[in-house]
């Protein structure tokens, strides 16, 4: 009994820090309390639409959490850290969004690291800690890496010595090419390798997979964009500067790598969850591929990250249900989802679609404005790859999605998947259809005010 009343207090704990955080950052996209000084932090046009996302899928999170944490066979003390690591992840990521400091973000991006760490060992299984070190290791040597880029950011700026984010923009001009570049390089594979960036990506399989679902939401959709955030930022330093066909090349490389990874192993995976992870390799991939194409590609940019975030999200929660019902996490032994509960069963393949970029997601109209964008700008061949690597990997992860869900279930799992149903509540279907509902409206109508603020954060890249 006291075990249930502290989840119920944990879950409240959670779910308040939640809404606080949502009703804070729509205080602050109307432009309540954003002139406001705070040192090195600030709410501008560029992380507007960053925080914003962060706060609907972490509203979307704690509500599903609210339900799954009843699943849970833990005691009130891990439930507790649970919880609180949860806030603190949060937290970093706000913390990284807001930085109007590269130092700082650079500080806040390393403790995303320490928090989320503990939350991919949560389950304490051998493949959990195994995933938990890998991502500490890997994410300190991009860290790493990072740090040096800033060091010869420094070294470019000769006597002028900021990290200020305003005064880089102010300065970018009198600041030595070479070392620029050289400094882009670093923390392109630095902070890339926090936002899954292949070649530098060896964590996120791993992490996403093993973590619990509610967890890979964040993973993939909130912590991924906040390291793409600080690129962005700094790719703006070499377009001021106009070393930006250096940092484009480097952003098209990396793009296209992260889509062949993916197109080469999503037809090798054995694991659901993993399979999404690399799905978010890709749209991580492609988000690097529409900045460096720059122009009206950018608001594919905006659109993509919003969309994906959201499809993603409700993607990892979605596959939280299936390893309720069926107690796996591999595609092998999954199947006849519509048979074993249907809205389960409909959200995996809503999801698909949306992820996918099936016509009247979100995500369609931000593949067809960057496809546009490389037929305008005559970048044949890279639009010819870029529309056969996204083919292949639809067809990789349709073949797994429908067998999951349209296959017959087997005789031997009925009983214990149906028995397994009841444990999926309302609160663990509810956020996936909100988050879905949102990517198909906009595919079909961005509202004004959204519109603006996607337009606003264009004219901050």
């Amino acid at each position: 009994m006291a075990i249930v009343k502290k989840k119920v207090f944990d879950c409240a704990m959670l779910n308040l820090y939640a809404v606080v955080h949502f009703v804070s950052t729509i205080l602050l996209a109307l432009g309540i309390g954003r002139n406001g000084n705070i040192p090195y932090f600030t709410a501008d046009n560029t992380n507007l639409i960053f925080l914003i996302i962060l706060s609907v899928v972490f509203l979307m999170v704690a509500i599903y959490n609210s339900g799954y944490i009843k699943t849970l066979d833990c005691s009130d003390k891990k439930i507790g850290h649970y919880s609180f690591m949860i806030m603190v992840f949060v937290l970093a990521m706000t913390g990284t969004i807001l930085s109007s400091n590269l130092g700082i973000a650079w500080v806040f991006v390393e403790a995303t690291t320490l928090s989320s760490a503990y939350l991919i060992y949560f389950n304490k299984t051998k493949h959990s800690i195994e995933a938990a070190w890998k991502y500490v290791f890997i994410c300190s040597i991009g860290i790493a890496l990072a740090f040096v880029g800033i060091i010869f950011l420094n070294i470019a700026q000769g006597d002028i010595n900021t990290l200020d984010f305003a005064q880089l923009y102010k300065n970018a001009a009198l600041f030595d090419p070479f070392w620029l570049k050289l400094s882009f390089v670093f923390m392109l594979f630095g902070f890339g390798t926090k936002m899954g960036l292949a070649p530098v990506h060896f964590w996120l399989p791993d992490s996403h997979s093993e973590a619990p679902s509610p967890i890979s939401a964040l993973l993939s959709a909130t912590l991924l964009n906040s390291a793409f955030l600080v690129i962005v930022r700094v790719f703006k330093v070499l377009d001021i500067a106009q070393c930006d066909s250096w940092a484009r090349i480097m952003l098209l490389i990396t793009g296209f790598i992260s889509l062949f990874v993916t197109a080469v192993f999503v037809y090798h995976i054995k694991n659901y969850k993993r399979m999404l992870a690399y799905s978010s390799i890709e749209n991580m991939g492609i988000l690097a591929i529409g900045t460096a194409l720059g122009g009206s590609a950018l608001y594919a940019v905006i659109l993509h990250l919003i969309g994906h975030s959201l499809a993603k999200a409700s993607f990892f929660l979605t596959s939280g249900n299936i390893l309720e019902l069926f107690s796996t996490k591999r595609i092998k032994s999954v199947h006849g989802l519509m048979e074993a509960d249907k809205k389960t069963g409909w959200l995996w393949v809503f999801s698909f679609l949306a992820i996918c970029a099936f016509p009247t997601s979100v995500l369609f109209i931000s593949e067809f404005i960057m496809i546009k964008t490389m037929i305008i700008e005559k970048h044949y061949v890279l639009c010819a790859l870029f529309v056969l690597l996204l083919t292949i990997v639809l067809w990789g992860m349709g073949k797994v999605v429908i067998k999951m869900a349209f296959n017959k279930l087997s005789e031997d799992k009925a009983q214990s998947v149906l028995e397994n149903k009841s444990k999926i509540s309302a609160l663990m279907v509810l956020p996936q259809i909100i988050m879905l509902l949102i990517v198909f409206v906009l595919g079909v109508y961005v509202p004004p005010f959204l519109n603006n603020i996607i337009n606003c954060t264009i004219a901050g890249f």
